[in-house]
């Protein structure tokens, strides 16, 4: 339907997969889920529920019918108690028993932080292949000299591989918050209107082991091995500013990455994928814009930003819970995970087809490689017997007079003719090219990343599994 609003994270930027797991059919079949837990574990209790009431509501599980619930909701101005008469009207038998001792956030609560969890795996997934594609471009890129910069002015050469193990170490450590949140996750359980579990209590006439057992049992059928410790109505709404913070961690590194990303193309080092049929400019037909990189920055913005509305949500609860969170949570989360979906998707096709231009990256060493070598030269020149000051002196020289006619005239910068002419420095031309060496201006920095990827590799080798599950999506 093109007459009405689609949510372009829908349309443009998450995957399938995401979407469904915050689709009305994964919410609601999982309410159902949970309304079968609840009556299968009651009836273990002791409850009078029977076989036949729990094979009713398991056969109904998926036929959501929404118009009728849509009806019911219209009317009672109530989504749990809509989906309850709709979910009764196919299970006649089992109708009176559905949400037994139950409150609404029995299923809200619950369902939201199982589909919270299904959805931090994937993100999981696509954070694992995302790193994966890094540690091969970090690898193949180990020994390509590249100028660093800080605060985006020439330093000192660094290589391709060792900057994108930068990009790496900061998913790597999102990784880490992401795996404690995801092994920290409880389930809110079942402790009724106001957390006392008073109406559980009730159904047990007073046994209070019944009561706690029955909240460990559902919570186990859904793979949770803790439960909330204590809750209002409501589990505490800092769980939500928790996996936000985590998503909005992920956001920052993104939008870093694609920020470096959009400075070397700039400098020509680097380019994103770029298809033989892609248009940069509408105007200029020879651009070639880094577009998903700025894709990326603008989702990251997004994503940042998205984090303060769980903050404002948990600072402004009242007592036991009040319903100024409902509408709030309903967009942010999900949104936050979507764009989190596509940001991912999108950093792994850039730098999986990105493309390194080596030439560039030595012209713009060499450009200024003479300054940054004036140290070793004159260290040189001392050791066959030069008079360090006057040396300093005569590099000062030298080095403002090319800079200044490099500014003011446009000229390549070239000292080193100079400095040959200078008797005081006493280098040959092969002892000055051997100073001029590039390899020797960047360090350790290809075993550093030697180093580093050896620990990416025990750690990718740890989440095999979730490599396997992250999907390429075109881009």
């Amino acid at each position: 339907m093109k007459d009405i609003y689609e949510n372009p994270l829908c349309g443009r930027y998450a995957s399938l997969k995401m979407q469904k797991i915050f689709s009305q059919d994964n919410k609601f079949s999982t309410w159902r889920k949970l309304w079968v837990s609840l009556a299968e574990n009651e009836r273990k209790l002791g409850i009078s529920i029977t076989q036949e009431q729990i094979d009713e509501l398991k056969a109904h599980v998926d036929d959501i019918d929404y118009s009728k619930a849509d009806g019911y909701e219209r009317e009672l101005r109530h989504d749990v108690m809509a989906h309850i008469r709709a979910y009764g009207d196919v299970c006649p038998t089992a109708k009176g028993i559905i949400h037994l001792g139950a409150t609404s956030c029995y299923v809200d609560d619950n369902g939201d932080i199982i589909v919270y969890r299904e959805g931090l795996l994937e993100i999981k997934s696509k954070l694992v292949g995302a790193l994966s594609a890094l540690r091969d471009f970090a690898l193949n890129n180990k020994d390509v000299p590249t100028l660093a910069y800080t605060h985006f002015q020439a330093a000192q050469p660094t290589t391709v591989g060792k900057r994108a193990t930068l990009w790496a170490q900061d998913l790597l450590m999102d990784l880490e918050d992401l795996d404690r949140l995801i092994a920290e996750l409880r389930f809110p359980g079942c402790k009724g209107a106001t957390g006392t579990a008073a109406s559980f209590l009730n159904l047990f006439d007073g046994d209070v082991d019944k009561t706690l057992a029955l909240e460990k049992a559902i919570a186990k059928d859904f793979g949770f091995e803790k439960t909330m410790r204590v809750a209002g109505q409501t589990y505490t709404r800092k769980v939500d500013y928790r996996i936000l913070s985590v998503l909005s961690g992920i956001a920052q590194s993104a939008s870093k990455f694609a920020g470096d990303i959009r400075l070397l193309s700039h400098l020509k080092e680097i380019d994103e994928p770029f298809e033989s049929k892609q248009v940069g400019s509408s105007a200029m037909a020879y651009k070639r814009n880094p577009m998903r990189s700025e894709r990326i920055a603008s989702l990251s913005r997004y994503v940042i930003s998205d984090a303060i509305n769980p903050a404002f949500t948990t600072a402004s609860q009242w007592l036991e819970r009040s319903l100024d969170d409902s509408a709030n949570r309903r967009i942010s989360i999900p949104e936050a995970f979507l764009a989190v979906d596509g940001i991912l998707i999108l950093y792994r096709n850039v730098i999986s087809g990105c493309t390194v231009y080596p030439a560039m990256c030595l012209r713009h060493i060499k450009e200024e490689l003479p300054f940054m070598a004036t140290e070793n030269i004159m260290m040189t020149a001392v050791k066959k017997g030069g008079d360090r000051q006057e040396l300093h002196e005569k590099v000062r020289e030298i080095s403002t007079k090319a800079a200044r006619q490099a500014k003011l005239e446009g000229k390549d910068v070239d000292i080193l003719e100079d400095v040959l002419a200078e008797p005081a420095f006493g280098l040959t031309r092969y002892e000055l090219e051997e100073i001029l060496d590039v390899k020797k201006f960047v360090g350790i920095a290809p075993k550093q990343t030697e180093i580093f990827i050896k620990e990416l590799d025990g750690v990718l080798n740890a989440n095999k599994e979730f490599l396997a599950q992250a999907e390429t999506v075109k881009c």
